[in-house]
């Protein structure tokens, strides 16, 4: 299989406390990863580490190489780019921005990379409505239920049509039923649309309905 990241000797810390350790990963295209451990393991640290939201502890060792870009070479501003155009995010509270609409929502990815007007609009409404919430398209986020605030945080994270979809605890925060149907949509979005998923998770269904799951333990990965 491709792969779309391979990281090695990720470590991160944090004052005295190391919460990654030497960290080798490799994630293949089209894969959806679900990365678990108990709490303070260090998940969503790799997560970051990997998504670019945070850089690891500089090594000679340490390399990050993203759809065949060493992002740990790029500076502020074209790691900026890398991110806003080649990756997504999905966190466990939905992060959507109350004072604008969920379709101004679902825009704002290709707003930040200076892209307006009806093309873009387009897109957003194809998302909208290949999630089932094109109805809800004019809402702010406090008049959504937490299912249909999760759903818009999706077509957000998918506006730019990102390789990769990182995401953080995605149905933490929602019911059961929700849950399952936010899981199912991974999958039919991998297989549609052909994105890669790393999805920290404590939801058990969601870790066995994976292609591959990394366990992580005290800041290494066990499994």
């Amino acid at each position: 299989m491709e792969s779309i990241i391979t990281a090695k000797g990720l470590t991160k810390t944090y004052g005295e406390l190391c919460v990654l350790k030497n960290v080798d990963i490799t994630i293949n295209k089209g894969e959806i990863v679900a990365i678990i451990g108990p709490s303070g393991a260090g998940k969503t640290t790799l997560l970051q580490l990997l998504g670019t939201l945070i850089t690891p502890d500089v090594s000679v060792t340490t390399s990050l190489d993203i759809q065949n870009t060493d992002v740990l070479d790029l500076n502020a501003k074209q790691l900026a780019n890398f991110r806003n155009q080649s990756l997504g995010f999905i966190f466990q509270f939905h992060e959507l921005l109350d004072e604008f609409t969920g379709l101004e929502n679902v825009m704002m990815p290709a707003m930040i990379d200076g892209r307006k007007g009806k093309e873009v609009e387009q897109r957003a409404l194809e998302l909208l409505t290949l999630l089932g919430v094109q109805h809800r398209v004019d809402h702010k986020p406090n008049s959504l239920s937490g299912g249909e605030q999760q759903r818009i945080a999706v077509a957000r994270a998918l506006m730019n049509s990102p390789a990769i979809i990182f995401a953080d605890e995605p149905s933490g925060n929602l019911d059961t039923q929700n849950a399952e149907k936010l899981h199912e949509l991974f999958f039919k979005l991998r297989d549609e649309l052909g994105q890669t998923f790393v999805i920290v998770t404590h939801n058990k269904e969601l870790a066995k309905m994976a292609d591959r799951t990394i366990e992580l333990v005290d800041g290494e990965i066990v499994t």
